[in-house]
């Protein structure tokens, strides 16, 4: 198996925010605070034009794994791992998009955040376009 990703970076990131229950344990004066933050940190995006979309998710949801499609309840909302949301972001460099997440605010109460360049392709395509250059 070729280890090259032939995948192309499209110039927009994906931030994807972990935890759900990181707010657990803050005071109402503590949570309306931290969200102000939050939001000010939105509004920071919004105002450089990179914002390409954002949304909450719910913490339910389902899962489809497997040939046979198996389909069960996910169990997202008791991980620390599960997917609260996502920002969309126009940024050309990870390292810049890794900067804009660093000043999230609810960084500091437990939450992560990935951060993922946007493919042209997926990879099995990417490699297939790839196999069909080479092999010409």
């Amino acid at each position: 198996m070729n280890d090259t990703n032939t995948q192309t970076a499209t110039g927009e990131h994906l931030l994807l925010i972990r935890g759900t229950h990181w707010n657990s344990g803050l005071s109402p004066a503590e949570l309306q605070r931290i969200m102000t933050d939050f939001y000010g940190w939105v509004e920071g995006l919004q105002s450089k034009s990179i914002l390409r979309g954002a949304q909450p998710l719910m913490e339910e949801g389902k899962l489809v794994s497997g040939a046979q499609s198996l389909v069960t309840d996910g169990v997202f909302a008791e991980s620390k791992e599960a997917i609260a949301g996502y920002f969309l972001l126009s940024v050309a460099s990870t390292d810049e998009a890794v900067k804009l997440a660093q000043a999230c605010p609810i960084l500091a109460h437990g939450a992560q955040i990935e951060v993922r360049p946007i493919a042209d392709l997926c990879r099995p395509m990417a490699d297939v376009k790839a196999n069909n250059t080479t092999n010409s």
